[in-house]
């Protein structure tokens, strides 16, 4: 299951943005209101839960400096990658977009399609927080 998040414009840098979203501990700041649960576990790690929807470990994988940044789910039950495409608009603004990969039974894609892209949008939507 393929997801992307529209494209959104924040007034930031494109070595900011990188930087901000390579530390896990700002990705508390991303989340939607219905958050229940941050923890960060690590340096390159964390965990957060949703009002009804179970808990998610993430862990920070490789990324390519200041354009991309890749997160992958840190458990084999829900495999699934998060990725953040930084594109340099001006020396203080840049494009951002999120693209959601993962591999689910036809069933649990149906199940989990709708909240995923709302997740997403909301990550997006509130990269200007960072």
């Amino acid at each position: 299951m393929k997801l992307e998040s529209p494209k959104v414009l924040v007034n930031n840098s494109q070595e900011y943005i990188f930087n901000a979203l390579s530390d896990v501990k700002n990705f508390e700041k991303l989340m939607p209101d219905t958050i229940a649960k941050f923890e960060v576990l690590g340096d390159d790690i964390f965990n957060f839960g949703l009002k009804g929807m179970p808990e998610i470990k993430l862990r920070l994988k490789e990324g390519v400096p200041h354009s991309r940044v890749n997160l992958a789910a840190a458990s084999d039950k829900l495999p699934f990658t998060l990725v953040a495409d930084l594109n340099k608009v001006s020396d203080n603004s840049t494009e951002v977009q999120l693209f959601f990969d993962g591999e689910f039974n036809p069933m649990m894609a149906m199940m989990i399609k709708g909240p995923i892209s709302k997740f997403i949008e909301t990550l997006a939507e509130n990269m200007n927080k960072l």
